[in-house]
């Protein structure tokens, strides 16, 4: 992990943008908050396996208290999300950084700034993207909930009707088949789902049936012309996994 770099408040894309002469927008100094001087957000690359700077509140527990950090913290979780939705209108090959920026209403420096490059931006989108969905999946595992079956078959019936993020999420998913560095994610969510699975049976054979075929049936539910509904997935969660 690369130390965080320090910037100048001309460089610094977490500074209010004023405007030049040709009437765009560049980042201008930001007054210092709290005592002492500012901290500079973490460098681009200096990113955990979820996307989050070490210390964060969303990674290690740690809350950000420096005005700074956290304002950093905030646009790099917009320009992940802005990447996600390019992927969704136009595919992975329609992000590059302008795009992201733009569509996360950054200046255009920021996502250079937080990412050195697409493929480390799209990186970061599919762990995110995987870990949210691992986050889920954990919640209904550990809810104490008397119909598992049909809490599930809500969840997938909700994820093919947002057919975009589905999308999107399948085709960054397709990297990690190629680059065997970016599994880590699908690894917690395919233990994620043979967790929600012991839930509901101690046959080995039927968890790793379960974890396999969970993706095929909302890839499946992507292709149909009219996506499965709560109760036909119900109906293969049952099959699946029979309740003891």
């Amino acid at each position: 992990m690369s130390e965080p770099k320090t910037v100048s408040a001309s460089q610094d894309p977490t500074a209010p943008p004023a405007a030049t002469a040709s009437g765009e927008s560049t980042p201008t100094a930001a007054s210092g908050l709290g005592q002492g001087a500012p901290t500079a957000p973490p460098a681009p690359g200096a990113l955990g396996e979820s996307g989050s700077p070490a210390g964060s509140d969303s990674g290690e527990g740690v809350p950000i208290t420096d005005g700074r950090r956290l304002k950093g913290e905030r646009r790099r979780r917009a320009l992940i999300e802005a990447t996600l939705r390019v992927v969704e209108r136009d595919g992975a090959s329609g992000v590059t950084h302008r795009t992201v920026a733009r569509e996360a209403g950054l200046p255009s420096t920021a996502s250079t700034y937080y990412f050195e490059s697409i493929d480390a931006l799209l990186n970061e989108a599919l762990a995110t993207s995987t870990n949210q969905d691992a986050d889920r999946i954990d919640a209904l595992a550990e809810a104490p909930d008397e119909n598992p079956h049909r809490a599930l078959a809500a969840l997938m019936a909700e994820c093919v009707r947002d057919r975009g993020r589905l999308h999107a999420e399948f085709e960054l998913c397709l990297r990690a088949a190629r680059r065997p560095e970016l599994r880590g994610p699908n690894r917690r969510w395919t233990e994620s789902l043979r967790a929600f699975a012991r839930r509901l049976t101690d046959d080995p054979l039927r968890v790793d049936l379960f974890a396999h075929a969970y993706d095929g049936l909302l890839l499946q539910g992507l292709l149909a012309d009219e996506p499965p509904t709560v109760d036909t997935y119900e109906q293969m969660l049952r099959q699946l996994l029979p309740q003891a």
